[in-house]
């Protein structure tokens, strides 16, 4: 998935702490001007995923990534829970 273009990092930061502190079994463990890391628990087997993103306010860009910490095959989970994240940015 591309860069998502923004237009403040401050905004930015705030519209993805609220998106992410409303996700059930998420949470937040960085939380950073310019950074974001959260983790997110499976339902069924407690299964951890990193979510990442990290802000590039002279670039304009965000920048993000989804990976399950173990396995090889998460479903499409992450693709489709990043989807879903970044639908409010456009």
């Amino acid at each position: 998935m591309a860069p998502i273009p923004i237009e403040s990092g401050a905004k930015t930061r705030e519209q993805l702490a609220r998106l992410l502190e409303a996700e059930p079994r998420a949470r937040i463990v960085v939380n950073e001007p310019d950074y974001l890391a959260a983790e997110f628990r499976s339902v069924i087997f407690g299964f951890v995923d990193d979510v990442e993103f990290s802000i590039d306010e002279p670039g304009q860009v965000l920048h993000f990534r989804s990976a399950s910490r173990c396995g090889y095959s998460d479903m499409g989970i992450n693709r489709k829970r990043m989807t879903r994240l970044l639908a409010p940015f456009g």
